[in-house]
């Protein structure tokens, strides 16, 4: 499924690294945007700490310390279920820590001063709860939770705007990309056809684009090759019928000749002009794929003695071992055609003028003694070649038969197994060994 459609599986891909790409960006952003707002707000700490140390060790009064708070938009939270609500469930955003003599030193006052007093931890920890901001400042003597009202937790509002504004300008580019590419698909399946045969497709598609430059060249191409498979097959039929026309009134003229020997030499050759055309027109069907044959099942028994029937030999000159429950799905007619080309080659260039036939694991051996091919089997699989020139025949037999078979999934084989040599049908989808 991925094979066949490469191009899309491509454009997703590509669709999903970007997305992913620029999420993971944008998710950094956030979080360092975030975290630069957290570090601005907790620089406050160090002040809260300060006053609150000086409240601690009694250096400003109780009214000075609220004042102190007011001034900086500060409020503490006594009622107890809100501060252990704040405290238990809120969001620790930061916290930090300073000894009493840290602080001491952010005050220029004479640390003598405080000699008398025991120096001590300070914890301060913004907490977020509510869409709330609050300090919690701890001491071992004493802690305090305070609610700062002027500032607000982190929203992302312009970088969430920014992400999806980008994220509907990528999706909207993808599905451009895909509205374009449907027409490949379409594309594709016309191609197809045509290869099947189907001469009607037509590849035209309305548009300026690249893919419809394609299609519409394809079409022109199509309407060129039409026109010459016409031009060919009206020439190929009128060329036979004109010849059909002078060896019929040949063949006529030839039996009022009282010389026996040449009018048999005379009905040979208009018979061998006869039997060339008949191949001709095989050879054109098959190779023009034009044609749409009917497969069927039928018994392979009775292919044989349609071809030997065809073949116009003794039944006795060919040993069938054929199991006659054995069937095939071909096309009767070709397959019929292929069968009896094997069979009339195997008889001809047999000394015996007999051969055999038999079924192995799915393949059908047609077999004759006589001598090893002098060339490979390809050799003789090229029209009008033949082993030794002979009035009976024009070099087509094995020709048609390898076309034929491969109409039919089918591979034409040869193999020297003793004194036989044997032509092999074997089913496409078998792997010999």
């Amino acid at each position: 499924m991925i094979k066949n459609n490469a191009v899309l599986a491509t454009v997703v891909f590509a669709m999903a690294v970007t997305v992913s790409s620029v999420s993971y960006t944008f998710y950094q952003l956030y979080e360092n945007n975030r975290a630069k707002h957290i570090d601005n707000i907790f620089s406050k700490h160090s002040l809260i700490s300060q006053i609150y140390h000086t409240y601690l060790v009694k250096q400003i009064s109780q009214p000075i310390f609220e004042a102190n708070l007011a001034l900086y938009n500060l409020d503490e939270v006594l009622d107890h279920h809100a501060y252990e609500a704040i405290v238990r469930y809120g969001k620790v955003l930061k916290s930090d820590g300073n000894t009493a003599d840290d602080l001491m030193q952010d005050f220029s006052l004479p640390s003598s001063s405080f000699d008398t007093h025991v120096s001590q931890q300070v914890i301060t920890s913004m907490i977020e709860y509510q869409g709330n901001i609050y300090f919690w400042v701890e001491s071992a003597r004493h802690s305090m939770l305070l609610e700062d009202r002027s500032i607000e937790p982190y929203h992302p509002v312009n970088l969430i705007s920014a992400y999806g504004t980008l994220m509907m300008i990528l999706l909207t580019s993808f599905a451009l990309i895909i509205y374009r590419l449907r027409p490949l698909r379409h594309l594709r399946k016309q191609i197809a056809r045509f290869g099947e045969g189907d001469m009607g497709v037509r590849f035209r598609i309305s548009g300026s684009d690249e893919i419809a430059l394609i299609a519409n060249e394809l079409d022109s191409t199509q309407n060129k090759i039409r026109a010459l498979i016409e031009a060919r097959t009206l020439f190929l039929r009128n060329i036979m019928h004109e010849l059909k026309t002078p060896i019929a009134k040949g063949r006529i003229v030839a039996t009022m000749l009282s010389d026996e020997k040449q009018r048999g030499r005379f009905e040979g050759i208009f018979e061998r002009l006869e039997s060339l055309i008949g191949e001709f027109a095989l050879i054109e069907e098959i190779a023009s794929g034009n044609q749409h044959h009917q497969k069927s099942e039928y018994r392979l028994i009775d292919i044989i003695d349609g071809a030997i029937d065809l073949a116009m030999v003794e039944y006795d000159a060919v040993e069938r071992n054929i199991d006659a429950s054995i069937k095939v799905e071909v096309d009767y007619r070709l397959f019929v055609t292929a069968a009896k080309n094997l069979i009339d080659n195997a008889i001809k260039y047999s000394p015996e003028k007999k051969m055999r036939i038999w079924t192995e694991e799915g393949e059908i051996i047609f077999a004759n003694t006589g001598e090893v091919l002098k060339h490979p089997l390809g050799y003789y699989i090229e029209p009008f070649t033949k082993e030794a020139p002979t009035k009976d025949s024009f070099g087509l037999g094995l020709y048609i038969v390898d076309a034929i078979l491969k109409e039919h999934d089918y591979i034409l084989a040869y193999e020297r197994r003793g004194e036989y040599n044997c032509f092999i049908c074997v089913p496409a989808k078998i792997k010999r060994r």
